[in-house]
């Protein structure tokens, strides 16, 4: 099984986003959130079965039975969620989906709330779409159930959502969109069904619509914690929006494919009226992989969880031995959201890169004294990361 895992793919001249931005340097990248690994077996033949096929032409999402049934039969299977397929809206990727939400939900000048920290391009939507950003915090709910700003405990502590500041901050007239992470990025966490029905109640109460990226939701990693997606809960479904793709899970984050889960009709006719003219369709590749990731590669997820599981308790241990370091182990994901503020520097991203390693600045996520590592990757080039960051 590890061999998977073991042997990845070079990609130091494959115009990767991630190998591109320190090449020539003696600097690891450890930023970008995709993974290092090849792709199963399954989908490089679905591709390979689609070029030899000979034709690129245009096709219709919403036609392709094979992908919307393979969606059908993993949410069924894996969440317990038994969906229509007229609920799916297929979208490029999840950054345009939700940029559309804000589109179809919202008027110039309305508020939309953002679960912070936060990747950067969900962070940058409202400005993009003419909207004012409010964000909402999260809070570090230590093992004896209380609840501070910063890590005071690593073991057992866990990152949650500012539940006092979402309530104040969603009874204001003009907030008409909660924009959510969950599991979020960067702190790995994921929802409880009790945060869940509160996040219901407060945005059901208030009239504002959630729009939940899900996008990481087929990788937890940590025993006895189960994804809930949002739309499955009755609470929740006439006024969500649930964004997901098999593009982390199974590294072709590339092929730009992803879908919309959407229950309710009119949420359903705004969200595609909004993406009407702008919002390219997605593409053949992206649907053969998918529905070959879907229907085929059961067992290679399972043993990529496996991998990452001990990739992440690698990171964890490492990074709490390291002075100036700390930092929660994740639930979910494949990155480690690292708290570097007791290193006593102006700047932990030099910091780092002077080690060698090039994580995801925290200043991109709004916490300039953090830092993103992506472990998605191989235990020796994880090893070598952690003993840079070490030395």
């Amino acid at each position: 099984m590890s061999a998977l895992f073991d042997n990845t793919p070079p990609r130091k001249d494959t115009f990767s986003f991630k190998w591109q931005k320190y090449k020539g340097k003696d600097i690891i990248p450890a930023w970008v959130a995709d993974t290092e690994f090849r792709c199963a077996q399954p989908i490089l033949d679905a591709i390979s079965g689609q070029v030899e096929h000979g034709n690129m032409g245009y096709i219709l999402p919403a036609h392709h039975e094979g992908a919307i049934q393979a969606v059908v039969r993993w949410l069924k299977d894996k969440h317990s969620w038994e969906i229509q397929p007229e609920w799916l809206v297929w979208t490029p990727g999840v950054v345009p989906a939700f940029n559309v939400a804000c589109k179809a939900y919202c008027e110039p000048g309305d508020k939309v709330l953002i679960q912070t920290p936060n990747y950067p391009p969900l962070l940058a939507a409202p400005r993009l779409n003419g909207l004012e950003r409010v964000d909402i915090g999260t809070v570090v709910q230590n093992a004896d159930g209380t609840s501070s700003d910063n890590i005071s405990g690593v073991e057992g502590a866990r990152y949650t959502l500012d539940f006092e500041a979402l309530e104040r901050e969603a009874a204001d007239p003009k907030c008409k969109l909660f924009i959510l992470c969950n599991p979020m990025n960067p702190v790995g966490s994921v929802l409880s069904k009790a945060e869940l029905d509160r996040i219901a109640e407060i945005c059901n109460a208030n009239n504002v619509k959630l729009c939940s990226d899900e996008i990481h939701c087929d990788l937890i990693l940590e025993d006895g914690k189960q994804h809930i997606p949002a739309g499955r809960e009755s609470n929740l479904a006439e006024n969500s929006v649930t964004l997901m793709a098999a593009s982390k899970t199974f590294n072709i984050a590339g092929l730009g494919t992803s879908f919309a889960i959407i229950p309710n009709r009119q949420l359903r006719q705004a969200f595609t009226n909004a993406a009407a003219g702008i919002v390219p369709w997605v593409t053949v590749l992206g649907l053969a992989a998918t529905e070959a990731a879907f229907t085929q590669c059961d067992e290679w997820h399972q043993q990529q969880l496996t991998y990452l599981r001990e990739n992440r308790d690698m990171v964890f241990n490492t990074v709490n031995s390291i002075d100036g370091l700390k930092m929660l182990k994740a639930d979910a994901t494949f990155l480690a959201w690292v708290d570097a503020s007791g290193l006593g520097v102006e700047n932990v991203q030099q910091w780092a890169e002077e080690k060698g390693v090039g994580p995801s600045p925290g200043i991109d996520f709004h916490k300039a004294d953090h830092f993103r590592i992506n472990f998605g990757c191989s235990k020796a080039m994880l090893q070598d990361i952690l003993q840079r960051l070490a030395s």
